[in-house]
């Protein structure tokens, strides 16, 4: 049996097993299993990797796409430049790093996008925007960053800042949500930004899939603006995920 699995906290709603279970189911593929795994400290991958022996491939997902590192013996070049894991290959004793958020976020964007240029506001500072960032980078889109508590190290401002900057929002009309505000069951939550400033240019891209339409979604299609969720990134992050765990 090859053995897949999810590691992260909590994993009670999330998606990447019924993907997986419905695609073995469709492709008949009876030799292979997704568990999820959930783990309350990033120290107990190693139990997981002891107690299943069978493990080919991990998905890493919240909050350990970026504590996962360590224990790592390597990692995809593109995925080192990202600093954040969510595809790990196990080959033996061998654990590579690898991100498709990055791939499945990029190739998402870019068939949405309309053709005239844009700028974007990233909410939040997490590992999924450490993806989106490098997604950004190479499709040409400017940036900034928005989060609770800005790092000197990483430009970008504080939501309340940015409640006092209504002309952000005239030159930034892409929103993307990388926190996992809205996520189901807290779908009455969003993220602290002041609506009164969108405007029926803005576009939100929610990472959050869970549910189809989040608040946050909901409120900018009211201001006659566009509005995405994330189940297009994990479809493609995750098909992703399975063409890196079956390479030779």
């Amino acid at each position: 049996m090859r053995k897949f699995g999810l590691i992260g906290c909590p994993l009670k709603h999330s998606f990447s097993k019924r993907y997986f279970s419905q695609k073995f189911q469709d492709e008949h593929l009876t030799d292979c299993q997704y568990d999820l795994l959930e783990i309350d400290n990033i120290d107990k991958i190693i139990v997981v990797l002891e107690n299943n022996p069978e493990l080919v491939g991990l998905n890493v997902t919240i909050p350990y796409k970026e504590q996962v590192i360590p224990y790592l013996d390597e990692l995809e070049p593109g995925c080192k430049a990202i600093g954040a894991v969510n595809t790990i290959k196990v080959t033996g004793d061998k654990l590579v790093g690898y991100n498709t958020d990055y791939i499945g976020f990029k190739q998402s964007l870019s068939t949405w996008l309309p053709s005239e240029p844009v700028k974007a506001l990233v909410l939040g500072t997490g590992g999924a925007s450490r993806a989106v960032k490098q997604a950004l980078v190479d499709l040409a889109i400017p940036f900034l960053m928005i989060s609770r508590n800005p790092s000197k190290q990483e430009e970008g401002v504080s939501y309340e800042e940015l409640a006092q900057a209504s002309e952000i929002f005239g030159t930034h009309h892409l929103i993307i949500n990388t926190t996992p505000l809205g996520t189901y069951p807290k779908i009455d939550e969003m993220p602290d930004i002041p609506f009164s400033f969108l405007s029926a240019k803005h576009m939100v891209y929610d990472l959050v899939y869970n549910p189809e339409e989040t608040l946050l979604m909901k409120t900018v299609r009211q201001t006659g603006g566009m509005a995405k969720n994330g189940l297009e990134m994990l479809h493609l992050q995750a098909e992703a995920s399975w063409e890196i765990w079956n390479r030779d």
